[in-house]
């Protein structure tokens, strides 16, 4: 393996994304049955999703639980199809990152680094590789996340 320093650190588990039809149905489950407390809620036209923001856990152990629906089922990207679950890792230092494992030949989805829902910075690893960019998520779409201070802090 590379002996070149990594000039980040993934600090834990920010989310977990979770898609289907009827965010209700799955709202019944994740808030009435299992306790998780509603933090926020999430629309967006160009991404063709409709989201509720669910969180367990406090401060630095927090995680995001988001629910998704598609806002048209019939549009993409359907969010409520198993290749757009994913999950999100908080790291140290999102531009780095980015940086470091595209050098290294980590295959990123179109988009770049941008707000998400929660209103932090991410970017998403492309679940398949391709000839240019031989690493990717093996079947996984994966969120990197931008870590705030306490977080860092807390779990760096």
């Amino acid at each position: 393996m590379s002996t070149t320093p990594r000039p980040f650190k993934v600090l834990g588990i920010q989310q977990v994304a979770i898609g289907g039809t009827d965010k209700q149905r799955m709202k019944t489950l994740w808030v009435d049955m299992l306790g998780l407390e509603q933090t926020g809620t999430f629309q967006s036209e160009r991404e063709n999703v409709d989201e509720d923001i669910l969180a367990m856990g406090k401060g630095a152990f927090k995680v995001e639980v988001d629910i998704m629906q598609p806002l048209d089922i019939e549009k993409k990207p359907a969010v409520h199809t198993t290749p757009l679950n994913h999950i999100g890792l908080w790291i140290d230092n999102l531009p780095k990152a980015v940086e470091w494992l595209t050098a290294k030949g980590v295959r990123f989805a179109p988009g770049g680094i941008r707000k998400g829902a929660a209103g932090y910075d991410i970017t998403f690893l492309h679940p398949k590789s391709n000839d240019e960019f031989p690493i990717a998520g093996e079947g996984v779409l994966i969120e990197l996340v931008q870590a705030p201070a306490d977080v860092i802090a807390a779990l760096g």
